[in-house]
């Protein structure tokens, strides 16, 4: 996975596209090694890894706002004590980065799929992560808050150097949208541009013909 570009991760159900960002995460147990480098090919021992997961359980107008989830992940003050106005506005800052400023005061139940996963970008890009990984994040978002969200995607990997890890079981976004793309099937069955992945044997023998 390298710096400033997009790795999209396919395979079937069951492929182990799921365990394998767990592994990354630190959340299962595995055998074999994760090892991070820098630039010059330096062992990292620790990175910041920002994640955006596939949904989440949100019931319809929750009252927790924006700005309480958001501050709640990044200020040792719980929400419900006080509005610290320092901590608001820099929340509204890195909000406004991603467009979704003028939701700070929305609450979560009410937001519609693109404006969520706006949202969740922007926590888990805060701070700046040197890798972010997106778990199926475009489920249920329509063609235009698509655009937008690979849109941002690639200003994160131009302006800050960011290594992203998307998994995906759109074909064709993968196709359109990545700079690099992985076959899993329980093993890394082929990697490479997604010309190479998707006109590859590989691929063929499990999906057909794109």
């Amino acid at each position: 996975i390298h710096c400033g570009e997009l790795t999209v991760i396919i395979g079937r159900n069951g492929a182990g596209k799921s365990t394998l960002l767990k592994a990354i995460l630190g959340e299962v147990e595995h055998k074999g090694n994760i090892i991070f480098t820098d630039e010059k090919d330096n062992l990292t021992k620790k990175i910041k890894i920002g994640y955006v997961p596939q949904k989440l359980n949100i019931e319809k107008h929750m009252p927790t706002t924006v700005f309480d989830m958001f501050a709640s992940c990044i200020s040792y003050i719980p929400v419900f004590m006080k509005k610290d106005k320092k901590i608001y506005k820099e929340i509204k800052e890195h909000l406004k980065i991603f467009g979704v400023d003028r939701l700070i005061d929305k609450s979560i139940g009410d937001l519609s799929g693109g404006e969520l996963q706006r949202v969740l970008i922007a926590m888990a890009t805060k701070p700046i992560p040197n890798l972010l990984i997106l778990d199926e994040p475009v489920s249920g978002i329509d063609k235009n808050g698509i655009r937008d969200f690979y849109q941002i995607l690639n200003r994160l990997k131009a302006e800050y150097d960011m290594s992203i890890i998307l998994v995906s079981h759109d074909l064709e976004l993968a196709n359109q949208y990545a700079d690099r793309v992985i076959l899993l099937d329980k093993e890394v069955i082929k990697e490479g541009t997604p010309q190479e992945v998707f006109e590859s044997l590989e691929f063929k023998n499990r999906f057909g013909e794109l």
